[in-house]
């Protein structure tokens, strides 16, 4: 079978990447969201195996030495990476795979697969980042004015993204998001194979 295709996703810290990518996975169930590896506790709400595999920075350093992350960066003194094994696998079945993860990991992963479909999400302007990041309620003022800073250094990354999706509204950055899934779903090398086969049977 084919190989399938990966979309890796990227935005700043409360720029509602999140949420648009829920969306995506719940109209296009043929696209499976892989599930990164952290070291850090889960939020509220939070389920492992769902949200992120949640482990101890022991094992995940130990993961690391093993070479069983596709990519894997340290932020904010927590570990996040994700599973070689997994993804390969669900690749090489011909499913699809959504990555949401910042640049940096993003980067690493366009260095060792090929291929690939890769989305920035901006938000409408800086101001609107820095509010959103306050109304999120769980962190300090100063946890906030760090990925503030952060947001602004990532930004800067979007000059080897595919697409940009502005999140002025949910719903219609949900539609922008999937509609480059089905794009790119449709371009004629994937379907090579039912190309061939149609012509073979014409």
């Amino acid at each position: 079978m084919a190989k399938g295709l990966f979309m890796v996703v990227s935005a700043p810290s409360g720029t509602g990447k999140s949420s648009i990518c829920d969306g995506l996975t719940k109209a296009c169930p043929g696209i499976k969201f892989s599930v990164s590896h952290t070291s850090r506790a889960p939020r509220p709400g939070e389920q492992d195996g769902k949200d992120y595999y949640f482990v101890s920075k022991k094992e995940f350093q130990q993961k690391i030495k093993a070479g069983e992350f596709i990519e894997w960066v340290e932020n904010y003194s927590q570990y996040y990476g994700s599973s070689r094994k997994e993804v390969e696998n669900v690749l090489h079945s011909g499913k699809d795979v959504l990555f949401d993860i910042e640049p940096r990991g993003a980067k690493k992963i366009k260095e060792t697969l090929k291929g690939g479909i890769y989305v920035f999400i901006l938000p409408p302007s800086k101001d609107e980042l820095l509010n959103r990041l306050r109304k999120r309620g769980h962190e300090t003022e100063d946890v906030i004015q760090k990925r503030f800073k952060q947001a602004e250094s990532e930004i800067k990354e979007i000059s080897w993204y595919d697409y940009v999706i502005i999140n002025k509204d949910l719903k219609m950055a949900i539609r922008q998001l999937i509609a480059i899934y089905i794009a790119e779903k449709c371009r004629r090398k994937r379907l090579s194979k039912e190309i061939k086969q149609f012509n073979d049977n014409f």
